[in-house]
């Protein structure tokens, strides 16, 4: 009939279904066949678990919704009663307040893979800023739902994150007045960051097809950083990652189960069990750990103004890290001064952490300012590092150290190809 799609399912149902709305054919081709490069490593396991981590994420956070209180007198009441009264409402809850920590874990790791391998790099530059934009995305939900318990730390930060947004010129006590809805922290802002909060899991979805459609359009990255030659060169993305993802993402509700059952409220503040109270400034005010690095670059220096311009450059440098790296070479492996210096760049970002953790005094201070600077730092000789460093020579296909040390039958008859020589199917026995 003409305008159906021709689908080549057998069930007949599905083939009616497929016709009209060819969804079965697009993930077989997207998630099916879709060729991928034979030699990922489990690094690349990380997209496919913020993914699911994400439908964790909604999943739990609708059903809290539905019992929870955006008002400044019922906030704390209700988080209680979602703890003590609503059926499996404690584990709803610890599943979601962990499963921010496992997400930005997730992301960090994601985003360090793809600075490590070079996967900033052409023709993926466009796949590389719609990640900064769910990264940030990722920040703003995660500093919304901070809010929600209503405790002392969550109202406390609050006062003191959108009290930033006051050192920006001209319009700067206009915007803290609009994202409080007054003249404080109070009712209209629980309100506004609660609808906030709720909407935008669901434009970082949004934002994720886009990833993933930039992802299939230019093909992924693999850890060698060279393109795809020939088919030999690739594999059908199931079942051979469908099975190592799954293998992944085993050990990951694993971590998570660990967390949720037997240690909940690790990563929580103590004070945040204490319902807000704008007469009382809790002694130290401490972000979540994934907030750290940039609170610790916002204290570096004194001036209020600077911090901020600081703080947002340390992840607006993101955007053009794809122009700032010069090195025609893509993947740290065959690159060893970047190698080096990517090394140093997570040490820098731990020791950043620890500054944040501190209050900013005595060798906090020159911890902080050093880690700032060689943050930075980093960024601007990228430039300089792509002309001087001399890279390791690349192989000639991805199959060639796939294959290398593949033995024949019975162990012999193998051993590595020489230098240049193409890789060749292995055969069967």
């Amino acid at each position: 009939m003409a305008g159906l799609h021709k689908s080549e399912i057998q069930n007949p149902v599905l083939n009616w279904i497929d016709t009209r709305l060819p969804l079965i054919t697009l993930m077989q081709k997207e998630y099916g066949s879709f060729p991928t490069p034979k030699n990922f490593n489990y690094f690349w396991n990380f997209g496919a678990l913020a993914t699911i981590n994400l439908m964790v994420m909604i999943a739990t956070g609708v059903f809290l919704a539905m019992n929870y209180d955006p008002s400044a007198t019922g906030a704390f009441d209700s988080i209680q009663r979602i703890m003590r009264d609503v059926n499996y409402g404690w584990l709803l809850r610890y599943i979601h307040m962990n499963g921010a920590t496992m997400f930005f874990a997730i992301i960090y790791i994601h985003i360090f893979r793809g600075m490590y391998y070079g996967s900033y790099k052409a023709p993926r530059e466009l796949l590389w800023i719609t990640g900064v934009f769910l990264f940030l995305l990722l920040m703003a939900t995660a500093f919304l739902g901070y809010v929600l318990p209503w405790g002392q730390m969550s109202y406390w930060g609050a006062t003191v994150i959108t009290n930033l947004f006051s050192a920006v010129p001209l319009v700067g006590n206009w915007i803290v007045t609009l994202l409080w809805g007054g003249f404080s922290v109070a009712d209209p802002t629980l309100n506004r960051f609660f609808a906030l909060h709720y909407l935008l899991p669901f434009v970082i979805t949004g934002v994720v097809f886009l990833h993933v459609v930039a992802l299939h359009i230019t093909g992924s990255n693999n850890p060698l950083g060279i393109d795809v030659k020939s088919e030999q060169d690739t594999v059908p993305f199931h079942p051979y990652y469908t099975a190592k993802d799954s293998v992944g993402m085993c050990v990951y509700f694993l971590i998570f189960a660990c967390f949720v059952f037997f240690a909940p409220n690790y990563f929580g503040e103590p004070d945040n069990f204490i319902q807000a109270n704008p007469l009382q400034t809790p002694a130290a005010i401490v972000p979540e750990w994934y907030f750290l690095p940039y609170y610790a670059i916002l204290r570096a220096v004194p001036d209020k103004l600077m911090g901020v311009a600081l703080m947002f450059s340390s992840i607006l440098v993101w955007f053009i890290l794809p122009w700032l790296d010069t090195s025609p070479v893509r993947s740290a492996r065959f690159r060893p001064i970047y190698r080096a210096m990517m090394v140093v760049l997570v040490a820098d970002m731990f020791l950043l952490g620890a500054v944040g953790a501190h209050h900013p005094m005595g060798i906090w201070i020159l911890l902080g300012r050093v880690g700032t600077a060689w943050y930075f730092l980093h960024f601007c000789a990228l430039p300089f590092i792509g002309y001087l460093e001399k890279p390791l020579p690349l192989p000639e296909s991805i199959s060639n150290p796939v294959l290398r040390d593949y033995q024949g039958p019975g162990g012999s008859g193998g051993g590595p190809l020489p230098a240049g020589a193409a890789a060749k199917p292995m055969e069967k026995p």
